[in-house]
């Protein structure tokens, strides 16, 4: 295997497991040989995903997680150091998006639930998997934010905030910890068919967002996946506090 995608024996802990990136990189790092944890708040979904990588032969663990929880996000870091020994990646990827509008109808309850989970989960993951790997001297934390985090978003104002936020503990992680050898990156998807897109919008609406990109369609996951995984490699290791951007040339205008 190329040591440049070499997983071997590292353990991973991913949240937001059961679709999208969350599912998607599960399987390609156990492809890998790394060791996971992962979870989701769809417990009978994150166990199917689990149950299906673990009919390849990998080891996977799965969890029904609550990320707004601190106490779940600590959960999540014991059952991989029980188990595996230690947290050699964290990926804080649970997210929620909300309905398309304007900013002057998000309410408090848009705001607390983007908060919650988008924000706060981050923060919790983040929180257990660097006292962990304090311990170890060394480890990854991959965060997921969004074009949204990086730009303004037009009709997504709360959950644009939340995504700033993300970007905003990446950098302040990357330079708190980088003398402990732990680098924090943070990825920028545009739009991606996911069912975080998918459920907002129908094929008509996701044809009008594709026309914001140079490359005039949108993401497809296996491509966000491609860049978490070289954003994670063990061969990458002067890389933190990188907020990156994946989004069909939608910066470059």
């Amino acid at each position: 295997m190329d040591p440049l995608l070499d997983f071997t024996g590292k353990v991973a802990v991913i949240t937001g497991a059961a679709q999208g990136f969350g599912k998607l990189l599960a399987e390609e790092l156990a492809k890998r040989g790394a060791k996971l944890v992962i979870s989701d708040i769809k417990d009978d979904a994150v166990q199917a995903v689990a149950k299906a990588i673990s009919a390849t032969g990998a080891e996977v663990i799965a969890l029904a997680s609550d990320v707004s929880k601190n106490d779940d996000c600590k959960a999540m870091v014991e059952t991989a150091v029980k188990n595996f020994g230690r947290v050699d990646i964290g990926v804080n990827n649970a997210g929620v998006a909300h309905e398309f509008m304007p900013l002057h109808d998000i309410d408090e309850s848009i705001m607390d639930s983007q908060f919650a989970i988008n924000v706060k989960g981050v923060q919790f993951g983040m929180r257990h998997q660097i006292q962990q790997m304090l311990t170890q001297g060394e480890g990854a934390i991959l965060n997921v934010s969004s074009m949204a985090g990086l730009n303004g978003a037009a009709r997504g104002s709360a959950y644009a905030m939340a995504k700033h936020a993300v970007i905003g503990l990446t950098k302040t992680g990357a330079v708190e910890y980088g003398r402990n050898n732990i680098r924090i990156n943070a990825i920028c998807p545009f739009f991606t068919l996911t069912p975080m897109v998918t459920n907002f919008a129908d094929e008509v609406q996701q044809q009008k967002m594709s026309r914001g990109a140079p490359m005039h369609r949108l993401g497809e996951p296996k491509e966000i996946v491609a860049m978490m995984l070289m954003m994670l490699s063990p061969a990458n290791t002067y890389m933190t506090g990188q907020c990156i951007a994946i989004d069909g040339g939608v910066s470059a205008q």
